[in-house]
């Protein structure tokens, strides 16, 4: 069994933490990149960061280095130029949020020593009870009727995920992303403007009770929850805390007790009961709530794997970027200070005011050789120049 730690952001601070962490372990640490296309810059900054760091210390980053990514793409193209350890490929239809059951997910399951082969056949059981044509027997058909009726098939409540176990402490997050970026579409695939979607947020009971249930209870019944019961408290037998009841029985009564409290007061719930956690009940999760989210597309009639609102926010970023080195090379380049609406001008954006005030204050706190000088409580006072 290997110990995982993920970059899964471009967040300098976090990526040093998790360096600093492995640095002494490095020489021994196996390296997965995972990137459909290779493009992603998230996936791409960490690589870099994590290379120069290998580097720093001495190391041959390509022999620790295993990339999963899709045939023919910038990171399989990069991977074989570098002479990488391995790698493992995945089909360009696979997507992120739906790649659990493919080397994206088995892979780093496997290395943790999960029995992945249990995962898959708990991923396959549930695949053919979903493709059962009774609604009445298909577990994926009836929760997104549930879903369908509880919005009014157009969103009107949020989904509030609430496992009751440690274990399935991310399950919330995993599905924050698998239904809201499946989910959340502008169009239907007739073009008519539709902004489709669910908002998904939660976290575990009975922790977070504590922090949602006087709402849910008590106020706003802008949302639906779904309760996640887990049967078995532990593996072998547990103690009393009390005479005649263990603290799995606490829990199950948290459980209980708050389905009942918000029943009483007209709160939608769903509650979906497994008999423990284990890869083969994982695995069967997965895949209800991928077919649910396509069966529920299907109901409102949209497209649930294109992610078009992603795509326009990568756009946007790449333009900050442009913008930022336009940035630079206009402030360099005149040598004397310039106040926000000068360097917009030379820049020709003059509507960017804002977006160039926010460049410069991030270039300034880093060193990046920019100097702003003012009253930063008034942007327009403002002057910048190069060190």
């Amino acid at each position: 069994k290997l110990k995982v730690h993920f970059i899964d952001n471009t967040d300098p601070e976090g990526m040093d933490r998790v360096m600093q962490t492995l640095k002494d372990r490095l020489n021994s640490t196996l390296v997965l990149v995972t990137t459909k296309s290779g493009g992603t810059p998230e996936t791409r900054n960490g690589m870099l960061e994590v290379k120069h760091f290998y580097e720093q210390m001495g190391l041959d980053f390509a022999s620790h280095a295993i990339a999963v990514t899709m045939q023919g793409s910038k990171m399989d193209q990069y991977a074989m130029q570098e002479h990488w350890l391995a790698e493992f490929s995945m089909f360009d239809w696979v997507g992120g949020r739906t790649s659990e059951m493919s080397a994206v997910g088995l892979l780093p399951a496997a290395l943790q020593g999960i029995d992945i082969r249990a995962m898959l056949a708990g991923a396959a059981e549930m695949d053919e009870a979903t493709r059962v044509a009774n609604l009445k027997n298909n577990p994926a058909a009836l929760l997104a009727l549930a879903w369908y009726q509880s919005g009014n098939g157009k969103g009107e409540k949020d989904m509030v995920i609430l496992p009751y176990k440690d274990s399935l402490l991310l399950f919330s997050r995993y599905l924050q992303q698998l239904i809201m970026e499946s989910l959340g579409k502008e169009r239907d695939l007739d073009g008519n403007v539709v902004h489709q979607g669910i908002a998904v947020y939660g976290n575990k009971g009975s922790t977070d009770q504590h922090a949602y249930v006087q709402q849910l209870r008590d106020g706003v019944a802008n949302f639906f929850v779904t309760f996640l019961e887990v049967l078995e408290d532990r593996k072998g037998p547990s103690m009393e805390v009390e005479p005649g009841a263990t603290a799995g029985d606490f829990l199950n009564g948290f459980l209980k007790g708050t389905r009942e409290a918000l029943f009483e007061n007209g709160r939608d719930s769903v509650t979906i009961t497994v008999p423990t956690v284990n890869p083969r009940i994982i695995g069967a999760l997965i895949a209800l709530y991928e077919r649910t989210v396509g069966l529920y597309a299907s109901l409102v009639n949209i497209n649930a794997y294109h992610q078009p609102g992603v795509e326009a926010g990568k756009k946007a970023a790449a333009s900050v970027l442009d913008l930022q080195r336009q940035v630079m090379q206009v402030v360099q380049a005149t040598g004397q200070p310039l106040d926000l609406g000068a360097i917009a001008e030379k820049v020709g954006v003059p509507n960017r005011i804002e977006a160039i005030y926010h460049i410069v204050r991030h270039l300034e706190a880093n060193n990046r050789g920019i100097v702003v000088e003012g009253d930063r409580a008034k942007p327009a006072s403002l002057t910048v120049s190069s060190k």
